[in-house]
C-alpha cells in the first residue's frame, strides 16, 4: 500500500482530538490513547478495557472500545515508548479476565430483625456491592499497514510543533493546547500508533461505527511498566480507568498522578487454561486489576508507571446478601424468644404449684 500523508495524518489527530473534548465536540478521551471523529460528528466512548502483560522486558496492551454515536469513520492514536508491533486482539481474552476477575458472592446472616424486617417491616435482600536519532525529520511515518478493519500507521515526530503543524497542513485543526501535552513524549523520544476505523471500507456514509470494536494489540520493548495516561489530562470529562495488569507477581501504581486512589479489585495467581489469556500471559501469572477515577482529568501530570507490591497478597472483591438467620424455616430469633419465655415460665409454673400444694388442706 502507498505511503500518503494525509491517511497518517487522519490517523493521529482524529484520536489526540478525543482527548480534548467535551460530550458536545467530536473528540473523546480514552485512558491511554484519543478517539476523534470528524467535524460535526461523535463517537462516545461507553467503555474502555484494556489488558496490560509485561515480562520485565516487553509490554503488551491490548485495548478493547464500545463506542456509540453518528461518526461513518474515527482515528485512534497511543503514544509508546519505543516501537511497537500492532496486531488484532482476541476479543475472548477480556471474557477470560473478567471470568478470573469475577467477584466471589456470599451469604451473610444476621439475627435480629433489621428495621426492614417483620414485624417491622418486610425486607428487599439484595447485594451490595462493590526512536529517532538527532537528524530525523521533525515528523516521519514509520510505516503503514491494512489491519482487518484498521489502517494502521506509525509515526514519530521530534518537536511537537512541527507535528502539530504537519496535521494542521492536512486540514486538520489542531487545538493548541495538543502541542504542550505531546511535548513530554516528544522530549521522551516516543512514538505514534495511529490507527484509522471504518465500519465499511467502501466509505459508505450510512454505515456508521458502534459496538464492541475489534481489539487492537500493541508490544513494544520497555525496561518499566508503564500505562500513557498524560493525554486523557485534556479531556473535559471525568475519566474511569480500568486495567487488567498481568505480570508476575502483583503490581501497583506508583502514584495517583492526579486521581482518585487507586482501587484494587482483584489479585491472585492464575494458571490459564488454553485460550488467549494463556496466550498473552503464559501458564503461570499474577492478575492486578485496577480501577482509578480521574474527577478532574486537568490534574493528571503524567502516565503510570507500575510497580511490584512488597507481598503478593491475594485478593478478591466479596459482594454480601444479607438474609435473617433461619432454623427448621423459622427466624431463628424466633425459635430463641419462644424457648426463652418458655424456660422463663418453667420456675414459675413449678413455684405456682408448690404453692398450691401448700394451700391445698392437709388430711390426716
Amino acid at each position: 500500500m502507498r505511503i500518503t500523508a494525509r491517511t497518517p495524518v487522519l490517523l493521529v489527530l482524529l484520536l489526540l482530538l478525543t482527548q480534548l473534548a467535551a460530550l458536545a465536540r467530536p473528540a473523546h478521551a480514552c485512558g491511554c490513547g484519543a478517539l476523534v471523529t470528524g467535524a460535526g460528528q461523535q463517537l462516545t466512548v461507553a467503555r474502555e478495557t484494556s489488558a496490560v502483560h509485561w515480562d520485565g522486558e516487553t509490554e503488551r496492551i491490548v485495548m478493547s472500545l464500545t463506542v456509540t454515536g453518528d461518526a461513518a469513520e474515527a482515528a485512534w492514536i497511543m503514544p509508546v515508548p519505543s516501537r511497537a508491533e500492532v496486531t488484532l486482539g482476541d476479543p475472548a481474552l477480556f471474557d477470560d479476565l473478567r471470568a478470573a476477575a469475577a467477584p466471589e458472592y456470599r451469604v451473610r446472616h444476621y439475627f435480629w430483625p433489621r428495621e426492614d424486617d417483620w414485624p417491622r417491616g418486610e425486607r428487599d435482600n439484595s447485594y451490595a456491592g462493590a526512536a529517532p536519532g538527532d537528524g530525523a525529520a521533525p515528523v516521519d511515518v514509520v510505516s503503514r499497514d491494512r489491519l482487518g478493519p484498521f489502517d494502521v500507521a506509525r509515526l514519530t515526530a521530534t518537536d511537537p510543533a512541527a507535528l502539530g503543524d504537519w496535521l494542521a497542513g492536512n486540514g486538520f485543526a489542531l487545538p493548541d493546547t495538543l502541542a504542550g501535552a505531546l511535548t513530554p513524549y516528544v522530549e521522551q523520544e516516543w512514538e505514534y500508533v495511529a490507527l484509522r476505523l471504518a465500519p465499511d471500507a467502501a466509505g459508505d456514509p450510512d454505515i456508521v461505527l458502534g459496538g464492541t470494536l475489534d481489539p487492537i494489540s500493541l508490544t513494544f520493548a520497555s525496561g518499566e511498566l508503564v500505562y500513557p495516561m498524560r493525554l486523557s489530562r485534556l479531556a473535559a470529562t471525568e475519566q474511569l480507568l480500568t486495567l487488567y495488569v498481568l505480570s508476575g507477581h502483583r503490581m501497583e501504581p506508583q502514584s495517583t498522578i492526579g486521581g482518585d486512589r487507586p482501587d484494587i479489585t482483584f489479585a491472585g495467581r492464575l494458571a490459564p487454561d488454553p485460550g488467549p489469556l494463556r496466550d498473552l500471559a503464559g501458564e503461570d501469572t499474577f492478575l492486578t486489576v485496577i480501577e482509578q477515577e480521574f474527577p478532574r482529568p486537568a490534574l493528571i501530570d503524567g502516565d503510570h508507571l507500575l510497580r511490584r507490591t512488597a507481598e503478593d497478597t491475594a485478593f478478591r472483591t466479596v459482594h454480601y446478601t444479607d438474609r435473617m438467620l433461619h432454623w427448621f424455616g423459622v427466624p431463628a430469633w424466633q425459635l430463641t424468644t419462644g424457648a426463652v419465655a418458655l424456660l422463663a415460665l418453667v420456675p414459675v409454673v413449678w413455684a405456682v404449684r408448690g404453692w398450691r400444694r401448700r394451700k391445698e388442706p392437709q388430711w390426716s
